[in-house]
């Protein structure tokens, strides 16, 4: 019969072997879920069968070689390691677009930079293009809304508020009740724009927090953080109601200086079809303020003229400077730019010549048209 010492030993040694087991098993699963990958590799052969059978999925298109992708890579990971239990799941997945055989996909889907990121909605037959932050947590919160309605129902205060930034353009449509045209035009156009808007909707306009609260609609309204803070639009056809929402979502002035917050304005104004009128200057200078004044008097007498205006802080516009091939001894610098790209410049500006000079810019414009008219009327006679 063994000995108490020996069984004790015997425990003991199985109770080691025990725990050893264990952690080894936990390392392994550990080992497991560390290695594995969220994000779908997606190539020519399985991306068009991959992406029919999801309602949403989100494709970035990368090259080994580019930096921004490699930056982006582990946070792209990331969002799609937590994306993946979200309700329902969110599915990333990316394409080597450097990659011989995957560059006709790239082509056929507007790839011409790196990293490019789509979200494909409706089995693909929906494109859009991302728009979001490139950290994890911001990818995170942009595509749980993406994948969301395009409009959020606000049915609170507490709803309003958790929704609408003051730093933040926010468009809501007021109605009586959540049907017919007008509605449903208002519906479309969010799905359309969710990528540049936030879009929302309410039976109660006392729950916003800016603009007139006894209105019951059907209305649209936009509710900014600059120049008159909230406008009302009840034109509900699709294209006025587009074009209201793009012209009335551009400030003013849009101001490019160092302020993260300004950045999606200064895209915006680069990426509009009007001509472009930009006053460089240094705010810190003696005649800053009375050339902002000016310059900004300019810009609401010429709203509707088809020209866009940015004034932007000599720190900050070193790019832009490079860009169009400016000096900084020529601040106070307006250039205008026509859309077909052709520059004017005044440089060493004084606030007093704004008026005369941008006024001098719309006659020649005018006469051009005219020139252009005529021409056109000679050669139809012919």
């Amino acid at each position: 019969m063994a000995s108490r010492a020996s069984i004790y030993f015997l425990v003991l040694a199985l109770s080691l072997f025990a725990s050893s087991f264990t952690n080894i098993c936990a390392e392994e699963s550990g080992s497991e879920s560390e290695s594995k990958e969220f994000v779908l590799t997606l190539d020519h052969s399985n991306f068009s069968d991959t992406v029919s059978k999801h309602d949403f999925i989100v494709v970035e298109f990368y090259a080994p070689w580019c930096g921004h992708c490699k930056k982006l890579a582990p946070e792209y990971e990331k969002a799609a390691s937590v994306l993946s239990v979200h309700d329902p799941p969110v599915i990333l997945a990316k394409v080597d677009a450097n990659e011989g055989e995957n560059k006709d996909l790239a082509s056929d889907f507007e790839v011409k930079g790196f990293p490019t990121i789509k979200i494909l909605r409706n089995g693909g037959k929906n494109v859009q293009e991302y728009k979001g932050p490139r950290d994890a947590d911001g990818i995170v919160d942009y595509l749980k809304k993406q994948s969301g309605p395009a409009s959020v129902v606000i049915k609170s205060v507490e709803d309003a508020s958790s929704l609408i930034d003051d730093k933040k353009i926010f468009i809501v449509g007021v109605f009586p009740k959540f049907s017919g045209e007008e509605f449903e035009n208002f519906t479309s156009l969010a799905e359309k724009l969710r990528s540049d808007y936030e879009f929302g909707h309410t039976l109660d306009a006392k729950l916003l927090p800016r603009g007139e609260s006894s209105v019951t609609g059907p209305i649209v309204r936009i509710l900014k953080p600059f120049d008159e803070r909230f406008v009302d639009f009840q034109d509900f056809h699709v294209d006025a109601l587009e074009k209201f929402v793009e012209e009335s979502s551009l400030p003013t002035v849009t101001v490019f200086n160092n302020d993260p917050n300004n950045h999606p304005f200064v895209i915006k104004f680069f990426n509009s079809p009007n001509a472009k009128a930009m006053l460089f200057l240094n705010f810190s200078s003696e005649t800053a303020d009375s050339i902002k004044s000016k310059y900004r008097e300019v810009a609401e007498q010429s709203k509707g003229e088809g020209i866009s205006f940015l004034i932007g802080d000599l720190e900050a516009s070193q790019g832009a400077f490079q860009y169009f091939g400016l000096k900084e001894e020529q601040v106070p610098l307006l250039v205008i730019q026509k859309a077909e790209g052709e520059k004017y410049l005044k440089p060493n500006l004084e606030a007093d010549h704004i008026a005369p000079w941008v006024k001098d810019y719309k006659v020649i414009l005018y006469f051009l048209h005219l020139l252009h008219l005529f021409c056109q009327l000679l050669l139809d006679v012919k």
